[in-house]
Protein backbone atom coordinates (compact mmCIF):
# COMPACT_ATOMS: atom_id res chain seq x y z
CA UNK A 1 0.00 0.00 0.00
CA UNK A 2 1.27 3.45 -0.89
CA UNK A 3 -0.37 6.33 0.91
CA UNK A 4 -1.49 9.15 -1.36
CA UNK A 5 -0.29 12.60 -0.34
CA UNK A 6 -1.50 16.01 -1.44
CA UNK A 7 0.79 18.52 -3.12
CA UNK A 8 0.06 21.52 -0.93
CA UNK A 9 2.85 21.28 1.63
CA UNK A 10 5.93 19.40 2.73
CA UNK A 11 5.44 16.05 4.41
CA UNK A 12 8.42 15.70 6.76
CA UNK A 13 9.84 19.20 7.14
CA UNK A 14 7.38 20.43 9.82
CA UNK A 15 8.28 17.45 12.02
CA UNK A 16 11.98 17.96 11.35
CA UNK A 17 11.62 21.61 12.29
CA UNK A 18 9.82 20.68 15.51
CA UNK A 19 12.57 18.21 16.43
CA UNK A 20 15.25 20.86 15.85
CA UNK A 21 16.86 19.11 12.89
CA UNK A 22 16.46 22.18 10.67
CA UNK A 23 18.10 24.62 13.08
CA UNK A 24 21.55 24.45 11.52
CA UNK A 25 20.61 23.97 7.87
CA UNK A 26 21.00 26.82 5.39
CA UNK A 27 19.39 26.91 1.95
CA UNK A 28 20.34 28.99 -1.10
CA UNK A 29 18.05 29.24 -4.13
CA UNK A 30 18.76 30.71 -7.56
CA UNK A 31 15.60 31.58 -9.50
CA UNK A 32 16.43 32.55 -13.09
CA UNK A 33 13.44 34.21 -14.70
CA UNK A 34 12.09 35.39 -11.37
CA UNK A 35 9.19 37.56 -12.58
CA UNK A 36 6.41 36.78 -10.12
CA UNK A 37 3.35 35.89 -12.19
CA UNK A 38 1.58 33.65 -9.67
CA UNK A 39 1.83 32.55 -6.04
CA UNK A 40 3.94 29.55 -7.04
CA UNK A 41 6.64 31.95 -8.27
CA UNK A 42 7.07 33.27 -4.72
CA UNK A 43 9.49 30.76 -3.20
CA UNK A 44 9.36 32.47 0.17
CA UNK A 45 5.65 31.64 0.41
CA UNK A 46 5.74 28.21 -1.19
CA UNK A 47 7.25 26.10 1.58
CA UNK A 48 10.86 27.26 1.44
CA UNK A 49 10.22 29.79 4.20
CA UNK A 50 10.57 26.94 6.69
CA UNK A 51 14.36 27.38 6.34
CA UNK A 52 14.22 31.04 7.41
CA UNK A 53 16.17 32.86 8.68
CA UNK A 54 18.84 30.66 7.05
CA UNK A 55 17.26 31.03 3.61
CA UNK A 56 18.77 33.07 0.77
CA UNK A 57 16.88 33.60 -2.50
CA UNK A 58 18.48 35.25 -5.53
CA UNK A 59 16.13 36.12 -8.36
CA UNK A 60 17.34 37.07 -11.83
CA UNK A 61 15.28 38.66 -14.57
CA UNK A 62 15.97 40.70 -17.70
CA UNK A 63 13.18 43.12 -16.73
CA UNK A 64 14.53 45.87 -14.46
CA UNK A 65 11.01 46.98 -13.49
CA UNK A 66 10.00 43.45 -12.47
CA UNK A 67 13.08 43.19 -10.24
CA UNK A 68 12.39 46.55 -8.61
CA UNK A 69 8.76 45.60 -7.95
CA UNK A 70 9.83 42.30 -6.39
CA UNK A 71 12.46 43.97 -4.19
CA UNK A 72 9.96 46.59 -3.03
CA UNK A 73 7.46 43.86 -2.20
CA UNK A 74 10.05 42.00 -0.13
CA UNK A 75 10.85 45.18 1.81
CA UNK A 76 7.14 45.84 2.39
CA UNK A 77 6.57 42.34 3.75
CA UNK A 78 9.48 42.63 6.20
CA UNK A 79 10.56 39.07 5.45
CA UNK A 80 12.79 37.11 7.82
CA UNK A 81 14.99 35.62 5.09
CA UNK A 82 17.37 37.14 2.55
CA UNK A 83 15.88 37.75 -0.91
CA UNK A 84 17.02 40.00 -3.71
CA UNK A 85 16.07 40.26 -7.39
CA UNK A 86 18.84 41.24 -9.76
CA UNK A 87 18.32 42.65 -13.29
CA UNK A 88 20.66 40.43 -15.31
CA UNK A 89 20.33 38.62 -18.63
CA UNK A 90 21.92 35.23 -18.02
CA UNK A 91 23.29 33.12 -20.83
CA UNK A 92 26.26 30.87 -21.65
CA UNK A 93 28.68 33.73 -22.30
CA UNK A 94 29.66 37.19 -21.19
CA UNK A 95 28.96 39.63 -24.00
CA UNK A 96 26.10 41.06 -26.00
CA UNK A 97 23.02 39.34 -27.42
CA UNK A 98 19.63 40.29 -28.82
CA UNK A 99 16.60 40.09 -26.56
CA UNK A 100 13.35 39.48 -28.43
CA UNK A 101 10.61 41.29 -26.47
CA UNK A 102 7.11 39.95 -27.07
CA UNK A 103 3.63 41.41 -26.66
CA UNK A 104 3.49 39.85 -23.21
CA UNK A 105 6.89 40.51 -21.61
CA UNK A 106 6.86 37.15 -19.82
CA UNK A 107 7.28 35.45 -23.22
CA UNK A 108 10.42 37.43 -24.15
CA UNK A 109 13.48 35.38 -25.05
CA UNK A 110 16.99 35.29 -26.42
CA UNK A 111 15.40 33.43 -29.34
CA UNK A 112 12.89 34.97 -31.79
CA UNK A 113 9.33 33.65 -31.49
CA UNK A 114 8.32 31.07 -34.07
CA UNK A 115 5.28 33.08 -35.16
CA UNK A 116 4.31 30.86 -38.11
CA UNK A 117 4.04 27.85 -35.78
CA UNK A 118 2.46 29.82 -32.92
CA UNK A 119 -0.30 31.13 -35.22
CA UNK A 120 -1.48 27.54 -35.74
CA UNK A 121 -2.15 27.13 -32.00
CA UNK A 122 -4.96 28.48 -29.85
CA UNK A 123 -4.19 31.47 -27.58
CA UNK A 124 -0.49 31.64 -28.38
CA UNK A 125 0.38 34.21 -31.02
CA UNK A 126 -1.36 37.10 -29.24
CA UNK A 127 0.99 36.72 -26.28
CA UNK A 128 4.17 35.60 -28.02
CA UNK A 129 4.34 37.79 -31.12
CA UNK A 130 7.43 39.95 -31.43
CA UNK A 131 7.03 43.54 -30.24
CA UNK A 132 10.62 44.79 -30.58
CA UNK A 133 14.25 43.77 -30.13
CA UNK A 134 16.96 45.22 -27.95
CA UNK A 135 20.66 44.49 -27.57
CA UNK A 136 21.50 43.44 -24.01
CA UNK A 137 24.61 42.62 -22.02
CA UNK A 138 24.72 39.01 -20.88
CA UNK A 139 26.65 37.19 -18.22
CA UNK A 140 26.74 33.68 -16.75
CA UNK A 141 25.77 32.26 -13.40
CA UNK A 142 29.33 31.06 -12.84
CA UNK A 143 30.63 34.59 -13.48
CA UNK A 144 28.02 36.11 -11.18
CA UNK A 145 28.90 33.69 -8.37
CA UNK A 146 32.59 34.39 -8.76
CA UNK A 147 32.06 38.15 -8.63
CA UNK A 148 29.56 37.94 -5.75
CA UNK A 149 31.71 35.43 -3.83
CA UNK A 150 28.89 32.85 -3.72
CA UNK A 151 30.40 29.39 -3.39
CA UNK A 152 27.34 27.19 -2.97
CA UNK A 153 23.80 27.05 -4.40
CA UNK A 154 21.44 24.26 -3.41
CA UNK A 155 18.47 24.60 -5.76
CA UNK A 156 18.37 26.12 -9.24
CA UNK A 157 15.15 27.04 -11.05
CA UNK A 158 15.33 28.24 -14.67
CA UNK A 159 12.45 29.61 -16.77
CA UNK A 160 13.69 31.86 -19.57
CA UNK A 161 11.52 30.99 -22.54
CA UNK A 162 13.63 28.65 -24.61
CA UNK A 163 17.07 29.82 -23.46
CA UNK A 164 17.26 27.50 -20.45
CA UNK A 165 20.08 25.44 -21.94
CA UNK A 166 22.16 28.59 -22.38
CA UNK A 167 21.73 29.41 -18.68
CA UNK A 168 22.67 25.88 -17.66
CA UNK A 169 25.73 25.91 -19.92
CA UNK A 170 26.82 29.08 -18.15
CA UNK A 171 26.52 27.35 -14.76
CA UNK A 172 28.64 24.23 -15.25
CA UNK A 173 30.90 24.96 -12.26
CA UNK A 174 27.89 25.60 -10.06
CA UNK A 175 26.17 22.42 -11.23
CA UNK A 176 29.29 20.31 -10.70
CA UNK A 177 30.14 21.60 -7.23
CA UNK A 178 26.98 22.36 -5.29
CA UNK A 179 23.53 22.23 -6.95
CA UNK A 180 21.43 19.33 -5.67
CA UNK A 181 18.21 19.86 -7.64
CA UNK A 182 17.08 21.69 -10.77
CA UNK A 183 13.63 22.72 -11.90
CA UNK A 184 13.78 23.81 -15.52
CA UNK A 185 11.15 24.81 -18.04
CA UNK A 186 11.45 22.75 -21.20
CA UNK A 187 9.81 23.02 -24.58
CA UNK A 188 8.67 19.93 -26.45
CA UNK A 189 7.94 21.92 -29.63
CA UNK A 190 9.78 24.88 -31.24
CA UNK A 191 7.97 27.88 -29.77
CA UNK A 192 11.07 29.92 -30.62
CA UNK A 193 13.22 29.68 -33.72
CA UNK A 194 16.29 27.44 -33.37
CA UNK A 195 15.74 26.93 -29.66
CA UNK A 196 16.95 23.81 -27.80
CA UNK A 197 14.17 21.38 -26.94
CA UNK A 198 13.58 19.05 -24.01
CA UNK A 199 15.88 16.36 -25.37
CA UNK A 200 18.79 18.83 -25.50
CA UNK A 201 18.24 20.05 -21.93
CA UNK A 202 17.74 16.50 -20.67
CA UNK A 203 20.94 15.28 -22.34
CA UNK A 204 22.93 18.15 -20.81
CA UNK A 205 21.64 17.68 -17.25
CA UNK A 206 22.14 13.92 -17.35
CA UNK A 207 25.74 14.52 -18.42
CA UNK A 208 26.09 16.74 -15.34
CA UNK A 209 25.01 13.88 -13.08
CA UNK A 210 21.33 14.72 -12.59
CA UNK A 211 18.43 12.28 -12.79
CA UNK A 212 15.01 13.15 -14.20
CA UNK A 213 12.30 12.58 -11.58
CA UNK A 214 9.22 14.10 -13.20
CA UNK A 215 7.81 16.17 -16.06
CA UNK A 216 4.77 18.39 -16.38
CA UNK A 217 3.08 19.19 -19.66
CA UNK A 218 0.96 21.96 -21.14
CA UNK A 219 -1.02 21.47 -24.35
CA UNK A 220 -2.68 23.65 -26.94
CA UNK A 221 -5.23 22.74 -29.58
CA UNK A 222 -5.08 23.94 -33.17
CA UNK A 223 -6.37 27.47 -33.54
CA UNK A 224 -8.82 26.56 -36.32
CA UNK A 225 -10.07 23.34 -34.79
CA UNK A 226 -13.65 23.17 -33.57
CA UNK A 227 -13.11 19.98 -31.57
CA UNK A 228 -10.73 18.66 -28.90
CA UNK A 229 -10.30 15.10 -27.69
CA UNK A 230 -10.06 14.86 -23.90
CA UNK A 231 -7.65 11.94 -24.16
CA UNK A 232 -5.18 14.01 -26.20
CA UNK A 233 -6.00 17.70 -25.51
CA UNK A 234 -3.87 19.16 -28.25
CA UNK A 235 -0.12 19.15 -28.86
CA UNK A 236 2.28 19.01 -25.94
CA UNK A 237 4.26 22.27 -26.00
CA UNK A 238 6.07 22.99 -22.75
CA UNK A 239 6.37 21.96 -19.12
CA UNK A 240 8.78 21.67 -16.22
CA UNK A 241 11.48 19.07 -15.72
CA UNK A 242 12.41 18.14 -12.14
CA UNK A 243 15.95 16.85 -11.72
CA UNK A 244 17.74 15.63 -8.60
CA UNK A 245 21.12 14.24 -7.84
CA UNK A 246 20.63 10.57 -7.02
CA UNK A 247 23.30 10.49 -4.34
CA UNK A 248 22.44 6.92 -3.31
CA UNK A 249 22.95 5.52 -6.79
CA UNK A 250 26.49 4.54 -5.87
CA UNK A 251 26.05 3.47 -2.27
CA UNK A 252 29.66 2.53 -1.56
CA UNK A 253 30.60 4.44 1.64
CA UNK A 254 33.86 5.79 0.21
CA UNK A 255 32.01 7.51 -2.63
CA UNK A 256 28.98 8.93 -0.85
CA UNK A 257 28.87 12.64 -0.03
CA UNK A 258 28.88 13.71 3.64
CA UNK A 259 25.62 13.21 5.56
CA UNK A 260 24.85 16.92 5.76
CA UNK A 261 24.65 17.02 1.97
CA UNK A 262 22.36 13.99 1.90
CA UNK A 263 20.13 15.64 4.51
CA UNK A 264 19.94 18.86 2.52
CA UNK A 265 18.93 16.84 -0.55
CA UNK A 266 16.18 15.17 1.49
CA UNK A 267 14.90 18.57 2.59
CA UNK A 268 14.81 19.86 -0.99
CA UNK A 269 13.00 16.73 -2.17
CA UNK A 270 10.39 17.16 0.53
CA UNK A 271 9.73 20.86 -0.07
CA UNK A 272 9.32 20.03 -3.77
CA UNK A 273 6.76 17.31 -2.89
CA UNK A 274 8.92 14.30 -3.74
CA UNK A 275 8.13 12.78 -0.36
CA UNK A 276 9.08 9.24 -1.32
CA UNK A 277 12.62 10.29 -2.21
CA UNK A 278 12.86 12.41 0.93
CA UNK A 279 11.86 9.43 3.05
CA UNK A 280 14.34 7.12 1.32
CA UNK A 281 17.14 9.56 2.13
CA UNK A 282 16.01 10.13 5.71
CA UNK A 283 15.83 6.39 6.34
CA UNK A 284 19.30 5.87 4.84
CA UNK A 285 20.78 8.61 7.00
CA UNK A 286 19.13 7.23 10.15
CA UNK A 287 20.38 3.69 9.53
CA UNK A 288 23.91 4.67 8.54
CA UNK A 289 24.59 7.84 10.55
CA UNK A 290 21.95 7.66 13.29
CA UNK A 291 24.50 7.34 16.08
CA UNK A 292 24.86 11.08 15.56
CA UNK A 293 21.67 12.76 16.81
CA UNK A 294 21.83 15.24 13.91
CA UNK A 295 21.07 12.39 11.51
CA UNK A 296 18.69 10.26 13.55
CA UNK A 297 15.27 10.97 12.07
CA UNK A 298 13.44 7.92 13.42
CA UNK A 299 11.14 9.84 15.77
CA UNK A 300 10.07 12.51 13.23
CA UNK A 301 9.49 9.83 10.58
CA UNK A 302 7.26 7.80 12.89
CA UNK A 303 5.42 10.95 14.00
CA UNK A 304 4.60 11.77 10.38
CA UNK A 305 3.55 8.24 9.42
CA UNK A 306 1.28 8.03 12.45
CA UNK A 307 -0.70 11.02 11.11
CA UNK A 308 -2.12 8.95 8.23
CA UNK A 309 -5.20 6.99 9.36
CA UNK A 310 -4.79 4.44 6.57
CA UNK A 311 -1.30 3.55 7.76
CA UNK A 312 -2.37 3.38 11.40
CA UNK A 313 -5.28 1.12 10.46
CA UNK A 314 -2.92 -1.06 8.45
CA UNK A 315 -0.60 -1.21 11.44
CA UNK A 316 2.55 0.88 11.53
CA UNK A 317 4.52 -2.10 12.81
CA UNK A 318 3.78 -3.89 9.54
CA UNK A 319 5.65 -1.25 7.54
CA UNK A 320 9.19 -2.32 6.65
CA UNK A 321 10.50 1.20 7.25
CA UNK A 322 9.15 1.24 10.82
CA UNK A 323 10.74 -2.12 11.54
CA UNK A 324 14.09 -0.92 10.18
CA UNK A 325 14.04 2.23 12.32
CA UNK A 326 12.74 0.65 15.55
CA UNK A 327 16.16 0.47 17.22
CA UNK A 328 16.70 4.20 16.52
CA UNK A 329 13.50 5.41 18.18
CA UNK A 330 13.92 7.32 21.42
CA UNK A 331 11.47 4.89 23.09
CA UNK A 332 13.36 1.94 21.67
Amino acid sequence: MTNQLGASMSTFLPALQKSGHLDAIGMTIFNVGSRKVSQTDDYGSAGWEIFAPNLAIYGFDADLDACEIANQEMARRNINWTEQHIPLVLSNSVGEKTLYVTNDPMCSSLYPPNEVFLARLSQMVEYSSLSFTVDVETTTLDTFCQEANITSVDFLQVDVQGAELQVLEGATTLLETSVLAVQVEVEYAPLYLNQPLFADVDRFLRAQGFTLFDLTASHRVRARSAVMNTEHPGQILWGNGFYFRDLLQDASPDRLPPPDRLFKLACIADVMNFSDYALELLEYLTLNYGNDARYNFADPILDVLSQFPELVQQGLESLPIVASLRSRLSQG
